[in-house]
């Protein structure tokens, strides 16, 4: 009997008809993988096909325009490796290599909050792993429902456990991020995490096969039920075998124990030269490392699913094929260094086994139980899922949406309306301490970390010879975004990039998590396809590649999509750590200046939203090339030690700005506001900074700024226990610390 024969076999049941629908394929991609394969697929086929040409893993209905990234890239040398990896690799001198990525774990982490999230963490710390460095930092980006909601008390403490819990018992320290409110999120919160990683530009890794005759090696945790499905849906039960009718929990469960011997005794392998490829196993598990490897490679793969390590030994091939279960990674391993493989694995107690090897057929083949049940070339599920060019249709009143300015709003009135104005904004949960949630972090473990929340930006000392660091922050304002997709993606660039100059930072690559509703609607495809377009331009514009990320759709309750949300992170190189700028006003007698120019902006602003519950009009004007300037302003100042502190403003503008320099210093200040005082306190304009002058630097800072362009106003001088406004108001520290900080503990503690 021939292979075809015995897989045709295996088939050969037209009687029952296969749950291609249930599994998440249409009718013509079920028509496609028969096309593809000659005949009707086997279901351990189908289930491979169903979870690799989901919308998660095959990005479908979002290559079309994910190409813009890399078709208008700047050029540049420092990219090692970019999109189509499992994260982007950027060389940052001194032989120095860091990879970083930001992914999605949305939808888990609204049914199960603890383990969605946490798992969220693990998955994107073995995306680094397998690209051959060692993790070295976390960030998160969350957004939620309204702060006040009961179900909101239910999902933030739970993923922010999560994220705790996992991310400390790695021991990675967690640098920053964000934490956003607001009711488009009910039911669907955004749960976005970013890890970093740091290797010599020689223990670069990839995830392709090479070599017939070497093995294939599955280690790390046992396979499970949990997640079975979760690239896809939901669908373990659909398949027939011993597994059928068993309950299987519908998000993965997450072991950092485990994943912490992973981390040490990969790096322990790849230091003894023992790993020819390798690829983590997340969504789609076995399905996404074996098609993946095997294509990369463009070999074949012989595997054999009755060697994959169980902890359910009612498990049927498909099941094996689609469970998610975490903490797992294939290795390609050349046959005389097996042994030393498992040797090692022994050492760190990481269960190992040899599942299969390369071949030189060009198929994927899998058998259970002695006989074959896949066969099928790895490139078809791998790289040739179908792609989409969905309807994109500028949504129902969007032009009605952006005329509707605030600026017919009523303003505060007088000192007094102003002052009011301040604390609200400090005190509403967008622009409040964010402590409750980042204490639960350990952001200092290792030692590394030199600037962590609430900094602007984190940033972690890579060489502690040179000084050598790397910053990083992240960003998205889904507001903005829903006026102008275009240009909500440029501001939201912008501002990480913004984040990561005022640490003295060069910012150097991107990063990005888009996270939409169904792009089945063509109006969240409008605005997805504007977004991508936008942000193209942008990184166009000011030098920084995408070097990778994640696409989450879907993102909606009923029919109602989230706002668009792009979460963009921009990582940058710092020279010299120790010459690092800060946010906090620290001592007395530093000139005050506000860099940028300020106008009437408040479309999608924060205090059109707290003081009105508006949102519309026009977002910020976009100034690409102003904030390319401001970067540079802040590299040159850093290194020449002119600043004492700076802090970029966006939400809540100046206003809000001066009130954080003053508490995370301890030190208050004395300004006299150029202009209207409403607009002067509570604009958000882009491409603007805070900054305070070392006493003496003065003329050097405002040389810097005239050298770039930048326009540079005196606003006050540094000192007192007051944040006082000439001729207007004064609140007291304690006053602004006690609006700042009670606002999350009252709602969560």
């Amino acid at each position: 009997m021939t292979r075809h024969d015995t897989v045709a076999r295996a088939a050969a049941t037209p009687e029952r008809p296969q749950p291609h629908a249930e599994l998440g394929l249409t009718a013509a991609e079920y028509a496609r993988i028969r096309e593809i394969l000659g005949r009707r697929p086997t279901d351990a086929e189908l289930a491979i096909y169903s979870v690799m040409w989901s919308e998660h893993c095959s990005y479908k209905s979002s290559k079309a325009h994910l190409r813009q990234f890399a078709e208008k890239a700047p050029p540049t040398e420092a990219l090692l490796a970019g999109i189509g990896h499992n994260a982007g690799v950027v060389d940052i001198g001194q032989g120095y290599a860091v990879t970083f990525k930001i992914e999605s774990h949305n939808h888990p982490s609204y049914v199960e909050p603890f383990q969605g999230a946490a798992t969220g963490v693990g998955g994107i710390v073995r995306d680094i792993l397998a690209m051959g460095a060692r993790p070295v930092a976390v960030m998160d980006a969350l957004r939620f429902g309204p702060a006040d909601a009961p179900d909101t008390r239910r999902v933030l403490p739970g993923v922010v456990s999560g994220i705790s819990f996992y991310g400390n018992c790695l021991g990675l320290p967690n640098i920053g991020g964000e934490l956003a409110f607001d009711p488009c999120y009910a039911g669907n919160p955004l749960v976005n995490a970013l890890c970093v990683g740091v290797m010599r530009h020689g223990d670069l890794k990839r995830a392709a096969a090479e070599g017939p005759g070497n093995k294939v090696v599955l280690f790390g945790s046992r396979t499970g039920p949990d997640g079975i499905g979760g690239a896809s849906v939901l669908a373990s039960a659909s398949f027939g075998g011993a597994g059928e009718g068993a309950k299987r929990p519908s998000v993965q469960v997450g072991d950092p124990f485990m994943e912490k011997l992973l981390i040490e005794c990969c790096l322990e392998l790849y230091a003894a030269g023992l790993v020819v490829g390798v690829q983590d196993l997340g969504a789609a598990g076995v399905s996404c490392a074996t098609t993946e490897l095997a294509a990369g490679g463009g070999v074949g793969m012989r595997v054999d699913l009755d060697a994959v390590p169980l902890r359910d030994a009612a498990l049927g091939p498909a099941e094996i094929l689609m469970s998610e279960s975490q903490e797992r990674m294939m290795a390609i391993v050349e046959p005389a260094g097996v042994g030393r493989f498992m040797e090692i694995c022994a050492r760190w107690d990481v269960p190992a086994e040899v599942i299969g090897e390369v071949t030189g057929t060009g198929r994927l083949e899998m058998t259970w139980h002695g006989e074959l049940i896949v066969d099928l070339p790895p490139g078809s599920a791998a790289d040739d899922g179908p792609v989409y060019d969905r309807s994109a249709l500028r949504p129902a009143g969007q032009r009605e949406l952006a005329a509707d300015d605030p600026s017919a709003l009523p303003r505060p009135a007088g000192a007094a309306g102003l002052r009011a104005g301040l604390l609200a904004l400090l005190a509403s949960p967008d622009a409040a301490d964010k402590a409750w949630v980042t204490e639960q972090y350990d952001s200092y473990v290792r030692g590394d970390t030199v600037l962590a929340a609430p900094q602007d930006a984190g940033l972690v000392r890579i060489d502690e010879r040179t000084g050598l660091g790397i910053a990083l922050a992240t960003d998205g304002n889904g507001r903005y975004t829903l006026l102008d997709p275009y240009a909500g993606a440029q501001l939201a660039l912008a501002e990480a990039y913004r984040n990561v100059a005022v640490t003295g930072a060069r910012p150097l690559a991107v990063t990005n998590c888009m996270n939409f509703g169904s792009p089945e609607d063509p109006a969240v495809m409008w605005q997805f396809a504007e977004a991508v377009r936008g942000l193209a331009d942008a990184c166009a514009a000011l030098g920084v590649p995408v070097t990778g990320g994640n696409v989450s759709f879907y993102n909606q309750t009923g029919g109602t999509a989230i706002h668009p949300t792009p979460v963009i992170g921009v990582l940058g190189v710092h020279d010299d750590v120790r010459q690092r700028l800060s946010l906090g006003f620290r001592e007395a007698g530093a000139s005050v200046l506000l860099l940028g120019r300020t106008a009437a902006e408040f479309g999608g602003s924060l205090w059109a939203r707290i003081a009105h519950g508006h949102l519309g009009g026009r977002p910020p004007r976009v100034d690409l090339d102003a904030e390319r300037q401001l970067a540079a302003v802040f590299a040159a100042a850093a290194a020449g030690g002119l600043l004492a502190a700076a802090h970029d403003l966006s939400d809540g503008g100046l206003a809000v700005a001066l009130a954080e320099c003053c508490l995370a210093g301890g030190a208050g200040c004395t300004v006299s506001l150029p202009g209207d005082p409403f607009t002067s306190l509570f604009s958000e304009s882009s491409a603007r900074a805070l900054v305070a002058v070392r006493p003496g630097c003065e003329a050097a800072f405002a040389g810097l700024c005239a050298d770039r362009g930048v326009p540079a106003a005196v606003i006050g001088t540094t000192g007192g226990q007051h944040l006082a406004v000439t001729g207007g108001f004064s609140i007291s520290l304690d006053e602004l610390r006690a609006a700042h900080r009670q606002t999350l503990p009252g709602l969560f503690g």
